[in-house]
C-alpha cells in the first residue's frame, strides 16, 4: 500500500512531533482511517519530505511523530507560468490539476474581452482559495515537494506587460512556429499565455505582440482551452523540460 502524502503549510524543519491542519487530520482520520503506528509521508512545499509515524488519532486532531527529513525534489528545470484565462466550470479545475501535475511553477487565472466567467470580489478570493487546494492535492497524489502559486486573477494585458526575462509564448492557428522549433530557446523559463473558449481579440492578440510575445502553433487542429494548456506544457517538457 502505497504510504499516503500530506501537505502541511508551515516548516517542519527541526520539527519532532505536530498536529495535522483540520484538513488533513479529517483526510488522515475520517476518510482513509488510518490509525497509531501507521506511516505518513509529509511535507512543507521546501522540496523536502518528512517520513511520520501517527502518534495520536481522536476525532477532531491526528499528532505524528517526524523521523527524518530528505531533500527530495520532483522539479523540472524548465520553469512555466501559465496565464490561463478563466474557463467555465470544471475546466479551469482540470487545467489547475494537470498542469501542476506536469510541473508548472505559477498559475495566474486571468479576465479577458471573451472570458464568459463573471465573479464578484468574494467569490474571486473563494475561487483562488479552491484552485490551490487543487493545486495542493496535485502535488500530494504526483509527487511534488513544492506548491505552486495559484496567483490573484489579472486583467490579460496587465498580465501580458509583466517583465521577467521568460520567452513570452501565445498559441495561434496561423503561428509560423511550432514548439519544437522556437526561434530561441527558453533558458529564462516560459511565460504562457492561453485564452479563453472564443480565443483572444483582434486588439488582445496585437496587444501580445507589442509585449514581446511569440505565436506559436499545435498542429493543424483547433483545440479547447483545457486541451491547449495541457498539450502546450507537455511539448515544452519534452523539447526543453524533464519529459
Amino acid at each position: 500500500m502505497r504510504i499516503p502524502r500530506i501537505y502541511h503549510p508551515e516548516s517542519l524543519y527541526q520539527t519532532k512531533t505536530c498536529l495535522l491542519t483540520e484538513d488533513a487530520a479529517n483526510h488522515v482520520g475520517r476518510v482513509l482511517r488510518m490509525q497509531e503506528g501507521e506511516q505518513l509521508e509529509l511535507f512543507d512545499g521546501s522540496n523536502h519530505i518528512y517520513p511520520a509515524v501517527i502518534k495520536q488519532v481522536n476525532k477532531k486532531s491526528v499528532e505524528v511523530e517526524i523521523q527524518d527529513c530528505q531533500f527530495d525534489s520532483h522539479e523540472s528545470h524548465l520553469k512555466i507560468h501559465l496565464g490561463q484565462v478563466i474557463s467555465r466550470g470544471e475546466r479551469m479545475e482540470f487545467t489547475i490539476q494537470k498542469s501542476v501535475e506536469l510541473g508548472v511553477n505559477v498559475i495566474t487565472p486571468l479576465w479577458s474581452e471573451r472570458c464568459g466567467v463573471k465573479l464578484d470580489a468574494e467569490r474571486m478570493d473563494k475561487k483562488i482559495q479552491q484552485w490551490q487546494k487543487i493545486a495542493i492535492a496535485a502535488c500530494e497524489q504526483c509527487g511534488r515537494n513544492v506548491i505552486p502559486e495559484i496567483r490573484p486573477m489579472m486583467k490579460l494585458q496587465d498580465w501580458c506587460a509583466e517583465q521577467d526575462g521568460m520567452l513570452k509564448l501565445n498559441l495561434h492557428p496561423r503561428a509560423k512556429y511550432s514548439i519544437k522549433n522556437l526561434p530561441e530557446i527558453p533558458t529564462e523559463g516560459v511565460r504562457l499565455l492561453i485564452g479563453s473558449e472564443g480565443g483572444l481579440s483582434p486588439q488582445e492578440i496585437e496587444q501580445t505582440e507589442k509585449q514581446g510575445f511569440t505565436e506559436v502553433l499545435l498542429g493543424k487542429r483547433v483545440l479547447r482551452t483545457e486541451t491547449a494548456s495541457l498539450v502546450a506544457i507537455t511539448a515544452l517538457q519534452v523539447s526543453f523540460g524533464d519529459l
